[in-house]
């Protein structure tokens, strides 16, 4: 089972690897193309996602769990475990456990395991990810530096906000993609994926020094790979016994992205704040290099 699990993830980890490569032989820069894959690829491919498929309670309930949940363990990390270190780094740590990487990692992850049928899943959930990253979490991180009008107006300069609804405006009404539009879509999210993952190698390759913080690592691990899983687990245990929203392709597909590592763009954040870049990438780094090996095993125990 692993070894089919290792067979479809290599060529992601592949990506990631001609990334760095690049990054340091022909210093291409992320800044680049993390502003291409926001504000252009990442709405076409949210909009193309939503349309693709069905839309019932559960899909349309997949964004709004995980932003409750991320909102949720933002706030508990916060004002708990968090307090060991001082602002803004106690801030940079709540935002980034509370949430992952979802988009670059997690939703190619999930249609090399799951096929197609987890598209429209993944991106729906990726989304619940970004809402919170842009709204409570961005006002967390940066408490003391922006105000919460500011907070509110990122939000709005979103345009994956606006693809979400009109997709789902369009979806409901019946609409349908031309052929040739859909086939478009596809490339989007190809390129979507090559990039995504090719960003994570660049920003690794672009970093200066690494350092390394025991206390502050194993904190962050604990937070993202142990608390997460666990409360993700509680969520679908729910549903199986009490509310049965969501299919069991959603829930495999919930499960998967509680085990996404921490997200890339903490560390552009730790950089604007000034609040130690290197141990927010350093943690960033070696939670991406974990987490190729934790979904390998718990996919291969469990999902396949």
């Amino acid at each position: 089972m692993m070894g089919i699990v290792l067979h479809k993830l290599l060529p992601l980890y592949a990506i990631i690897l001609i990334g760095f490569v690049a990054g340091r032989l022909i210093t291409a820069r992320w800044e680049a193309i993390a502003t291409l894959l926001i504000y252009v690829i990442a709405p076409v491919v949210v909009f193309v996602g939503i349309m693709s498929a069905p839309l019932d309670i559960g899909r349309l309930a997949l964004p709004l769990v995980f932003f409750i949940i991320c909102c949720s363990l933002c706030l508990l990390f916060y004002f708990t475990i968090c307090r060991l270190w001082p602002s803004p780094l106690r801030n940079i740590l709540a935002f980034s456990a509370a949430t992952g990487n979802s988009g670059y990692f997690g939703l190619p992850i999930a249609i090399f395991l799951f096929g197609e049928e987890a598209f429209s899943i993944s991106v729906l959930i990726a989304l619940g990810f970004i809402l919170y990253e842009n709204t409570l979490g961005f006002f967390i991180t940066a408490r003391g530096h922006h105000d919460t009008l500011e907070s509110l107006g990122r939000v709005l300069r979103l345009p994956t906000v606006y693809a979400f609804i009109l997709a789902v405006i369009c979806n409901l009404s019946g609409l349908t993609l031309p052929a040739a539009l859909t086939e478009l879509g596809t490339n989007f999210r190809n390129a979507y994926f090559i990039l995504g993952m090719m960003m994570i190698g660049l920003g690794v390759a672009q970093l200066k020094t690494l350092k390394l913080d025991i206390r502050f690592i194993s904190i962050a691990f604990l937070l993202k790979f142990l608390v997460w899983p666990i409360v993700v687990v509680g969520v679908i245990l729910m549903d199986k016994q009490m509310f049965h929203i969501f299919s069991p392709l959603e829930h495999n597909v919930m499960l998967l992205m509680s085990l996404v590592p921490l997200p890339a763009n903490s560390v552009a954040l730790a950089m604007e704040l000034g609040s130690a870049p290197e141990k927010i990438a350093t943690a960033v780094f070696l939670s991406t290099v974990f987490a190729a090996f934790y979904v390998l095993i718990i996919s291969g125990l469990y999902f396949l």
